[in-house]
């Protein structure tokens, strides 16, 4: 990964360095034991359920000086409350720090992460986290739980909702937009809040996809795939980061010293605070590496935890630890020093109430500009999947168009999980966003037919009644909010309940009509038999608070879908894991019968990474290159034209992919290198050319040190990874 390609360019105003360190030590000589350890302790306010409850005790403990930051807390007038009694009725008066999962928007929802990073727009993604930054700070907010950087490729895994997909290379890139979104260039401006990297490290191969499941993970793949997005979040300097509830090698990330102190802070340079998942050090008991939080919070306060969040382990042991000289002053002293640093350069120190002003308040939440910025988010996240004999967009001549499915008049479903201060109330369903677009012009029936996930088909008639007497029909299918998520795993990741039914017989119904599905989830999904009954399909995942709007200007083509995945969808749940930057076997697929392959399934996925269509089609070139040979240290330029050869304007990511064909250690048969957008009116060409240079041709070597390594590359240009064979070059000594 190149180092120069990543690093922010971004500068914080803050008080100069020695100044700030000198404030802290002289405040540190000031503290006692009880106090420094109350500044490493991080309580709920618990006006959001984001785990178990340990303790709700959080207003006393703050008055003793034994409580430093709160969460799940959020309003300029309750945040102001509290943070007076930190201020005026504590001894030392340090101001508290208020965090909040602030993870697709805060009143302004936006589409869930991973259907934002199908945008494939970083400016845009940087965009809607300072919008949600700008929310959360007038509300009190200091510090959000957020980017989820994992990189995940099993999609029962539910937490996949929460990131940037399956590509290493495109999730450090949207994992660096998120964090300069939420901080900004000046942590002290009144529309910041600190950001968070998590969950460090390979959350997101937790086996079986089963949340909180340990991870079994090579150092090898640790350092190519799940590692890199988190040196991203560093170059980007974010300024807190979350171990992962899972363990690798034997050893749960909490108590990882070598995660946490040797590769984050002694490699890393990372100069910031480390705080625990939600009772992630109590849990270190069940794990089998504590025999009681005693030697838990040792476990931890060692490996380089900072602030423990919720479980209260900090707040009962870490003083009889240092009593009984298990712990030293100095290891406290060092986390105390990180909290207050994180604290000072917010300015929290010169006005603790600089985030609580109900005037700021009611001015930016769900402000007009930040709901507009939402729907074109909402709009530009959605893959058209397929879309047989063009049946979208609709056709406004219509007369009639039957809208069916369980999600048809959902509001508070589109907002997805972990929405953070969202109102379901303030979303409009689809249909009721199709009746506001369409006025009279067109009668809109809906039916449920069924619900998302039961058994229930006693609506079907009325369904296929509908079907068969509208012009049109669009089914609104899915899961429902909580289906994916945190702790919401699924073994079967085909459309739950009896949605499948519904489809078939609908579409069977509506014979000779345009027809068409609009998905709302939050994880790809297995369907095969979906798509075999229906022409076309669009993946809206869950958009949003503007997402019913964003949805009918695509429907009827007043905007035209652009996205592409950055999730594989599978043929079958069998499959998984299943990505494009897969490694060959020395048995690749082949009609023999002894070679890497189902007897009963494609190897391909039914949708792969980087898919989309559009209104339109796009035709490639074939790929040029500057040159068949490349010196270590020049570059090589690669070019293709591409061109519309469709009747409507439309937008394409072209995409770069590379190849090392032979190397000191097996590497994938591509990987993302670039990619650029690019709009085309009808009948347009683009030539689009890429820079390519050693930095994109490194890799981890046999000591997994960065290597770039002589040898022939071949380069592939496409609008999805499903391309087969490009252009040749070689790298030469």
């Amino acid at each position: 990964m190149s180092k120069r390609s990543l690093k922010s360019h971004t500068k914080y105003s803050k008080p100069a360095a020695g100044k700030l360190e000198r404030k802290i030590k002289a405040l540190l000589a000031k503290m006692t034991l009880a106090e420094k350890i109350g500044q490493m302790t991080l309580f709920t306010a618990m006006w959001a359920e984001t785990g178990p409850t340990i303790d709700n005790n959080f207003m006393q403990y703050v008055r003793e000086g034994r409580c430093g930051s709160i969460f799940n807390a959020y309003t300029a007038d309750y945040t102001r409350s509290l943070q007076k009694l930190a201020v005026e009725e504590t001894r030392l008066g340090i101001p508290l720090l208020f965090g909040f999962d602030v993870i697709h928007g805060h009143r302004t929802i936006f589409p869930i992460p991973l259907g934002e990073a199908c945008s494939w727009d970083l400016a845009l993604m940087e965009k809607s986290a300072r919008i949600a930054a700008t929310e959360a700070a007038a509300e009190g907010i200091h510090w959000t739980f957020a980017p989820m950087v994992d990189v995940a490729r099993d999609p029962r895994w539910g937490r996949v909702a929460e990131g940037a997909g399956e590509d290493v290379w495109l999730g450090c890139r949207i994992a660096m937009a998120r964090v300069r979104g939420f901080q900004g260039k000046d942590l002290t401006a009144d529309n910041t809040v600190l950001a968070c990297a998590k969950h460090f490290a390979a959350y997101g191969g937790a086996e079986a996809g089963r949340d909180y499941n340990v991870v079994d993970v090579s150092e090898r793949t640790l350092a190519e795939v799940y590692l890199p997005p988190f040196k991203a979040c560093v170059d980007a300097n974010v300024r807190t980061f979350m171990p992962a509830f899972n363990e690798i090698a034997g050893i749960p990330c909490t108590a990882s010293r070598s995660l946490l102190t040797e590769t984050l802070r002694q490699k890393w340079g990372f100069s910031g605070m480390v705080v625990t998942d939600y009772t992630a050090i109590n849990e270190l008991v069940p794990h089998g590496v504590a025999g009681d939080l005693t030697q838990a919070g040792q476990l931890a306060i060692e490996a380089g935890v900072d602030m423990d969040m919720q479980g209260g382990v900090y707040f009962t042991q870490l003083e009889a630890l240092v009593n009984a000289g298990k712990v030293s002053p100095a290891a406290i002293d060092e986390a105390v020093t990180r909290v207050l640093r994180v604290k000072a350069e917010l300015g929290l120190f010169e006005d603790p109430y600089r985030y609580c002003c109900e005037k700021r308040e009611k001015r930016r939440i769900l402000s007009p500009g930040h709901k507009a910025v939402a729907q074109k988010v909402a709009e530009k996240s959605m893959v058209l999947l397929q879309n047989e004999g063009n049946v979208l967009p609709f056709n406004r001549n219509l007369r009639s168009l039957a809208v069916i499915g369980p999600l048809a008049e959902a509001q508070l479903e589109l907002l997805g999980n972990w929405y953070g201060a969202g109102d379901g109330r303030k979303v409009v369903s689809v249909t009721a966003a199709l009746r506001d677009k369409l006025g009279d012009k067109i009668q809109i029936t809906t039916v449920t037919g069924c619900e998302v996930d039961d058994e229930d088909d006693s609506q079907f008639k009325t369904a296929v009644a509908a079907a068969r007497q509208a012009d049109a029909v669009l089914l609104v299918l899915g899961e429902n909010g909580n289906m994916s998520g945190e702790a919401a795993c699924r073994v079967d990741i085909d459309l739950p309940g009896m949605q499948n039914r519904l489809a078939e017989e609908v579409a069977r119904a509506a014979q000779g009509k345009p027809v068409a599905a609009v998905l709302f989830n939050g994880r790809p999904l297995a369907i095969s038999r979906l798509a075999k009954a229906v022409p076309a399909i669009l993946e809206a995942w869950f958009p949003g608070t503007m997402g019913g709007q964003a949805v009918a200007e695509v429907l009827f083509g007043d905007t035209s879908p652009s996205g592409k995945l950055v999730m594989s969808f599978p043929r079958q749940t069998g499959q998984i894991p299943i990505y494009y930057a897969a490694k060959n076997t020395g048995r690749p697929i082949s009609p023999d019968k002894y070679t890497s392959k189902y007897l009963d399934c494609a190897n391909t996925p039914l949708f792969a990474f980087g898919h989309g269509l559009t209104y339109t089609t796009f035709s490639y070139g074939p790929v040029r290159l500057s040159a068949t040979s490349m010196p270590t240290h020049g570059k090589i330029r690669a070019a293709i034209k591409v061109t519309n050869t469709g009747s409507r304007a439309g937008e394409e990511v072209v995409q770069l992919y590379l190849r090392d064909l032979v190397a000191c250690v097996t590497r994938p048969l591509k990987e993302l290198k670039g990619f650029k957008k690019i709009k085309l009116k009808p009948g347009a060409s683009a030539e689009v050319k890429f820079t390519i240079t050693a930095a994109e041709l490194a890799f981890p070597g046999p000591d997994l040190e960065p290597l770039v390594e002589p040898g022939e590359f071949e380069v592939m240009i496409c609008g999805s990874s499903s391309v087969a064979s490009g252009q040749r070059f070689t790298l030469l000594p």
